[in-house]
């Protein structure tokens, strides 16, 4: 009998519930479910959301795009360096991802959240709902000693979430996302800080923390 995907690449099998949310690995059905939402659009054309500014790209170029770095993060994991996006669905939907990347995390014991949620699910929650679950799973089943944010100072949605959820103010820093200078707001959140929801239901942690050296 062949090995399921998730056993030879255990972030495929996380799955993290709470509520109407559920944070899942990307596989196949998930990457296409996440294109059409990026067809439909994540953000006004004016504005740019991102570090690096993928969705400018034409828009026959976005699906081949994507899955390039869907199986890039899946080619270049490492423990040195790795980043674990998740699908998020909101009552069965897809609607967007939630991430964290790390480097050397068996010594520095953090990671920085990035996300994108689909344009017409904005403005609900949902967005706070999939990042305080992150957070809840790398704090307590992960065993991650800080968590790391950034965002752009013109994206107040962003940084709403960030203090709902504790996060404490952690300098700035420049970019050039469309060839002009924007000022990234730096954001740090500690346990001690971190406002919890309701609990969180995990399966699939246990393979995860052994392929990332924990057990």
């Amino acid at each position: 009998m062949h090995p399921d995907l998730s056993e030879i690449f255990p972030p495929l099998g996380l799955r993290v519930t709470c509520g109407p949310l559920e944070l899942r690995g990307i596989g196949d059905a998930e990457m296409l479910a996440l294109l059409d939402v990026v067809r439909e659009g994540i953000h006004a054309p004016e504005r740019m959301p991102f570090v690096f500014p993928w969705t400018d790209a034409p828009a026959e170029q976005l699906p081949l795009n994507y899955l390039q770095w869907w199986a890039r993060g899946m080619a270049t994991w490492s423990r040195e360096a790795w980043a674990l996006d998740l699908c998020a669905l909101w009552e069965g939907e897809v609607v967007g991802v939630q991430g964290v990347a790390t480097q050397d995390f068996l010594t520095f014991r953090f990671g920085e959240t990035g996300s994108w949620l689909g344009n017409r699910f904005q403005g609900n929650g949902i967005g706070t709902a999939m990042r305080r679950a992150l957070c809840t799973l790398l704090f307590d089943h992960l065993d991650f000693e800080f968590i790391t944010s950034a965002t752009f100072s013109d994206n107040p949605s962003s940084l709403r979430v960030s203090e709902k959820l504790g996060y404490r103010d952690n300098g700035i820093e420049w970019a050039r996302p469309r060839g002009t200078r924007a000022v990234t707001r730096r954001l740090l959140l500690l346990p001690e800080d971190f406002r919890r929801g309701d609990p969180i239901a995990v399966e699939g942690v246990e393979p995860l923390r052994r392929f990332i050296g924990l057990d």
